[in-house]
C-alpha cells in the first residue's frame, strides 16, 4: 500500500518560498520588484505628519527600542525590525497610492516590503537576497488571496488577513528558514490574520492599522519559527483553518498555481488615482467621456457607474464623507475630483475632496448599479463602464477595459520616477536630492551588497 502522500498545497507553497533563489527570476521579475519598491518606499514618504501615522510613530518610540537595527521611513528613526516593519506598514497604506493585485484584491506592497526591509536591514542582508524575500512574499500572498475568494473580501480586509502570510513568508525568506520552518511561520501568522471592514462606515483609522498589524505580525512569526515555535500544519485548508472561518469559496488549487513559471508578481497594477481600486475603472471611464465629447462638469447631470459587487461592498458604505481618507472610498466624491479638476491626486484630496460645493454637488450626480458582465469579470478584470447625461439630454457612455497603471496600461519607469517625486514633494519627507539618490538606490537593489538605511 503507497504510503507516501503528495505534500498539501500549503507545503507545496512553502516549499517554493523557502527554496526560491535569486537566479531563478526572469530578469523582468527583478526589474518589476524594484519598480514596485520604489512604488511602496515613496507611498510610505508621502504620509509623513498625516493623521494617523504620527500615532503610530509615537507607539513605536514608546513601546520599542530608539537605538535598533531597522529604519522608520516617515522619521527617519531606528526601532526594532518589528517596530519598523509596523510604522512603515501603516504609513505606506494612507495615502491610497500602493499597488493592488487584481485577482487577489490584495495591495501586496505594503505588508511585503515593510517586513522584508526591516528584516533584511536587521540581518544585513543584500539587495538580491531583498528582491527574492519580496518576490517570494508577493507569490504566496497573491495565491492565497485567490485561494481565499470574493466571499472573504466581501466581510474582510484581504489585505490585513492574507498580509500577515505574505509578510511571514518574505521575512521567512530573509531569515533562510527551510520549508518546515516555513510551514510553522505560516501556520503562526495565518492564526493572526485580521482585519474587518466595518472601519469605514465611521471613517475609522483601523486600515492602517491593518497593515501595520499584518506586516510586524507576519515578520514576528517568521522569527518565532526560526526559534523554534511551532504552528499549525493546516492553516490555510485545515477543518477550523482560514478558509473554513473566513470564505464559502475557497479553492485550493489556486494555493499551488503554476508555482515557478507564472510570476504573479507582473500581474501587479500600480495606482494612479489617489483613492481606492475600486474607483479607478469608473474615473477613467469618466474622463474618456468628458475628453471625447467635450464635456465640463457642469454640463452633466448624471453618472451611472456599472460596477462589479466588490465595488458596491467597498464603496457603498460611504454616504458623504467626513475625512480625505474616507472620501478616497466615495465614488462620487472621486468622481467629482474628476469631472471639476480633471485629476483625483493628492492635492486635490487634500484641497478639494470636503470643502468644494462643486465637487460636493457632482458627488451627488453619481450612483452606482451591479452589472452582470462587469461583476462577472472581476477580480480578474476590474473594468470601466459608466453613463453619462447631460443638460443637453444627451447620453453617452465610456467603457476602460485596462485602468491606467494595470499590466496592460501600466505606468513605465519614468512615470514611476515622476510619481515618487511628486509623492515625497507632498509630504516634504525628502528634498528632491535625497529622492533621486534614493532612486537610484533602488534602480541598483540588485547589485547591493548589503541593505543600509534607504535615506
Amino acid at each position: 500500500m503507497k504510503t507516501n502522500a503528495s505534500p498539501h498545497p500549503a507545503a507545496q507553497l512553502c516549499e517554493f518560498a523557502a527554496t526560491l533563489s535569486f537566479k531563478a527570476l526572469p530578469p523582468e521579475v527583478v526589474a518589476r520588484t524594484e519598480e514596485l519598491f520604489l512604488d511602496w518606499a515613496a507611498s510610505a514618504l508621502a504620509a509623513k505628519g498625516l493623521h494617523p501615522i504620527p500615532q503610530f510613530e509615537a507607539f513605536a518610540h514608546a513601546m520599542g527600542p530608539n537605538d535598533g537595527t531597522a529604519e522608520i521611513l516617515v522619521n527617519r528613526s531606528r526601532s526594532s525590525a518589528y517596530f519598523a516593519a509596523w510604522v512603515n506598514a501603516a504609513s505606506s497604506h494612507l495615502v491610497e497610492q500602493d499597488d493592488l493585485h487584481n485577482s487577489s484584491v490584495l495591495h501586496p506592497a505594503t505588508v511585503v516590503f515593510p517586513a522584508a526591509l526591516a528584516a533584511a536591514q536587521d540581518v544585513a542582508a543584500s539587495g538580491p537576497d531583498l528582491i527574492a524575500a519580496a518576490v517570494a512574499g508577493y507569490e504566496a500572498g497573491i495565491r492565497i488571496g485567490e485561494f481565499l475568494g470574493r466571499s472573504h473580501y466581501r466581510i474582510f480586509h484581504t489585505t490585513a488577513t492574507v498580509g500577515t502570510l505574505a509578510a511571514a513568508v518574505a521575512v521567512g525568506r530573509i531569515l533562510k528558514l527551510s520549508p518546515a520552518q516555513m510551514v510553522h511561520a505560516l501556520g503562526s501568522a495565518g492564526t493572526q490574520a485580521a482585519g474587518l471592514w466595518e472601519f469605514l462606515r465611521n471613517a475609522a483609522d483601523s486600515k492602517q492599522l491593518h497593515t501595520a498589524h499584518a506586516s510586524a505580525s507576519g515578520l514576528a512569526a517568521a522569527y518565532l519559527a526560526r526559534q523554534g515555535v511551532t504552528g499549525a500544519q493546516r492553516i490555510l485548508d485545515g477543518t477550523k483553518g482560514l478558509a473554513a472561518g473566513m470564505s464559502s469559496d475557497a479553492e485550493p488549487a489556486h494555493l499551488t498555481d503554476r508555482l515557478g513559471s507564472r510570476w504573479a508578481l507582473l500581474e501587479t497594477s500600480f495606482k494612479f488615482h489617489a483613492s481606492c481600486r475600486h474607483t479607478h475603472p469608473a474615473a477613467d471611464a469618466l474622463l474618456a467621456v468628458m475628453q471625447r465629447e467635450h464635456l465640463a462638469h457642469s454640463d452633466i447631470t448624471s453618472v451611472v457607474t456599472r460596477v462589479h459587487q466588490g465595488a458596491i461592498d467597498v464603496l457603498g458604505a460611504v454616504g458623504i464623507p467626513t475625512t480625505v481618507h474616507q472620501a478616497k472610498f466615495s465614488m462620487g466624491t472621486v468622481l467629482g475630483l474628476i469631472a471639476v479638476h480633471g485629476k483625483a491626486g493628492l492635492e486635490e484630496f487634500r484641497d478639494h475632496a470636503l470643502s468644494e460645493p462643486a465637487v460636493a454637488a457632482f458627488r451627488d450626480k453619481v450612483s452606482m448599479i451591479l452589472v452582470a458582465d462587469v461583476d462577472a469579470a472581476y477580480p480578474q478584470r476590474w473594468l470601466g463602464r459608466v453613463e453619462v447625461t447631460t443638460r443637453a439630454g444627451t447620453t453617452h457612455y465610456g467603457a476602460i477595459d485596462e485602468p491606467k497603471g494595470d499590466p496592460g496600461n501600466t505606468l513605465s519607469r519614468v512615470e514611476l520616477e515622476d510619481k515618487a517625486r511628486r509623492l515625497v514633494r507632498f509630504s516634504g519627507a525628502a528634498n528632491a536630492a535625497e529622492v533621486d539618490a534614493l532612486i537610484a538606490r533602488i534602480w541598483g537593489l540588485h547589485q547591493a551588497p548589503r541593505i543600509s538605511a534607504l535615506l
